[in-house]
């Protein structure tokens, strides 16, 4: 046997001896196919699973006008995650299908499945490289639950250019996340640092950390630098406030539940609709422990003195409105 391996070895190195340098044959196609299959043997139909998945909320997005009943959006919320449980028994540690998982099991309402995905696509590829719709959505969740060191932890780490509507909602929840553990100021800096400098146009993104620029300004109290925002906004979108200001709070899942009161209490003033503004602002003093109760019953008692003021009006035209009835000091 001994003498068998070495007369191995010894035509082995005559062949390496005679061999002129590298090869310059072409790569074996079929050898790099092989590898891949070893890799990722199922690489082909998770691939193909997860684009069927993506067009499926691509149907999802499509009805984001609200034109589409709500059970159908769940079914296609319901399609995608079928598609996507099974992805993951063939490739558990793929971390675009974790990724997309973890967003469709929270969609659905399936927090703890949405957890563990989530956590093991970080797990994969390190918080700083998930990504901000990973860690982002992540913060968001323990927001939801009242975990907020947690919340803050992750929320920090999907902080980026909010050209993005993920790191727009991102600023948006880490400021809240802050706000709610009593870091004000804090929060007030994530969203004012968030815009950038000189806004020529609002696009969406800008246009939902703005507001939320004012909403956090006027829970602290600062009125004059909520109706700086404010107007900021209203002198560069004229009539299309609303519908932009709209179409950004759409996109955003509100965590808490109860903010979308808030938010759209104090569009609702900025807009002059002040029927519609104490109606939200009662919406949300009616929430049990809501943070910012007092506030909002303070804007009630505005509007209602609003009102109760006699108006002076030229003959023959109607009273115009302030913009809002924050007080400014």
């Amino acid at each position: 046997m001994r003498w068998a391996w070495i007369v191995v070895l010894s035509v082995a190195a005559s062949h390496a001896e005679a061999k002129p340098g590298p090869s310059t044959a072409p790569e074996d196609p079929a050898a790099g196919e092989f590898w891949r299959e070893v890799i990722e043997p199922h690489g082909a139909a998770v691939a193909s699973i997860v684009a069927r998945a993506r067009r499926t909320l691509g149907k999802v997005s499509e009805s984001a006008d609200g034109d589409w009943p709500i059970d159908r959006r769940q079914r296609y919320f319901s399609d995608a995650y079928g598609m996507l449980r099974y992805a993951r028994k063939l490739s558990p540690e793929n971390t675009d299908v974790l990724s997309l998982f973890g967003y469709v099991a929270d969609e659905l309402g399936k927090t703890r499945q949405a957890l563990d995905a989530l956590l093991a696509c970080v797990r994969l590829v390190g918080p700083e490289r998930a990504g901000p719709q990973v860690t982002g959505r992540l913060g968001t969740i323990y927001l939801r639950l009242g975990r907020l060191d947690d919340a803050i932890r992750w929320l920090r780490y999907a902080q980026g250019p909010i050209v993005a509507p993920d790191n727009a909602a991102a600023a948006v929840h880490l400021a809240t996340a802050l706000a709610a553990r009593g870091a004000m100021s804090d929060a007030i800096d994530v969203l004012a640092r968030a815009l950038p400098a000189q806004t020529n146009y609002f696009t969406d993104p800008v246009t939902l950390v703005s507001l939320a620029l004012a909403v956090h300004y006027d829970r602290d109290e600062q009125r004059g630098a909520a109706f700086e925002v404010l107007d900021r906004m209203q002198g560069a979108l004229q009539l299309e406030l609303g519908p932009f200001a709209e179409r950004a709070l759409g996109d955003l899942r509100f965590a808490p539940a109860e903010d979308q009161y808030y938010y759209q209490a104090l569009l609702y003033e900025a807009l002059g609709a002040f029927t519609e503004a104490r109606a939200e602002w009662m919406l949300y003093a009616s929430v049990n422990d809501a943070p910012w109760r007092r506030r909002a019953l303070e804007h009630v008692s505005a509007i209602d003195a609003l009102r109760a003021a006699p108006t002076r009006a030229r003959p023959g035209q109607p009273p115009t409105p302030p913009h809002h009835t924050l007080p400014v000091p």
